[in-house]
């Protein structure tokens, strides 16, 4: 019993070592940032990363004590390096797609004491987009929410001159998991005689290229003559 009770503790001890995000967010075609912390100094003579799948842990990159960084082959296109340290490292998954969804796993391999473990999840995510028309046949609503830890920056913009935004206003709401659904809205006013493009412009601390995400919003007389 006092042999359980004890291993029990450890593992509880072994896992609040690790500080690392549960679940990192993103969409298709920007680049994610997984990090992992060691809380306590700790001997450490090498930080791996790992891909775990429902059948394998493949290792996809390594830092030494010794030897610095190396992406192990296969994969050298897909991951970087963006902190490297023995007690702190991070690495990039560039151009996510949805093949790069799912767990990924650091090691920091320590003497003597062992490797002790942190787990985080990549979690591909779209924006949601709807647009819906107002009781005036020369307005619609726009709204465009996105989740994204941090808070991601929701913008909108239209291509089409003679239309134009008002009425804006953004609602930032902080979910569970510790991220935020931003959603923005605002009022579409002016002559639209042709199909317009409305562009959402998504943005985050954590992201370097912006996601342009397009809705066609067609006509009002349009609507009307598919209606009849």
């Amino acid at each position: 019993t006092l042999r359980l009770l004890f291993s029990s503790l450890w593992c509880h001890f072994v896992v609040i070592l690790i500080q690392t995000q549960q679940t990192v967010l993103a969409a298709v075609g920007e680049d994610a940032e997984v990090s992992c912390q060691l809380l306590e100094t700790k001997d450490v003579l090498q930080v791996t990363w790992q891909k775990i799948s429902p059948d394998a842990e493949t290792n996809v990159a390594t830092y030494n004590k010794y030897f610095g960084q190396r992406v192990n082959d296969g994969f050298t296109e897909k991951f970087g390096f963006k902190y490297t340290g023995l007690q702190n490292c991070s690495i990039v998954i560039r151009n996510v797609t949805e093949q790069d969804e799912g767990c990924y796993r650091c090691l920091f391999n320590t003497y003597p004491e062992g490797a002790f473990t942190g787990r985080t999840c990549l979690q591909l995510h779209e924006p949601v987009v709807d647009v819906r028309e107002s009781n005036s046949t020369e307005e619609w609503v726009v709204s465009c929410s996105a989740t994204g830890r941090p808070a991601p920056t929701v913008t909108l913009s239209v291509s089409q001159q003679d239309l134009s935004f008002s009425q804006y206003n953004t609602v930032s709401v902080s979910n569970t998991n510790a991220t935020f659904t931003v959603t923005t809205t605002a009022v579409l006013s002016g002559s639209r005689k042709h199909s317009t493009q409305v562009g959402f412009i998504l943005s985050s601390v954590l992201l370097v290229a912006f996601i342009s995400v397009a809705a066609l919003i067609f006509a009002h007389h349009r609507t009307k003559s598919h209606n009849r």
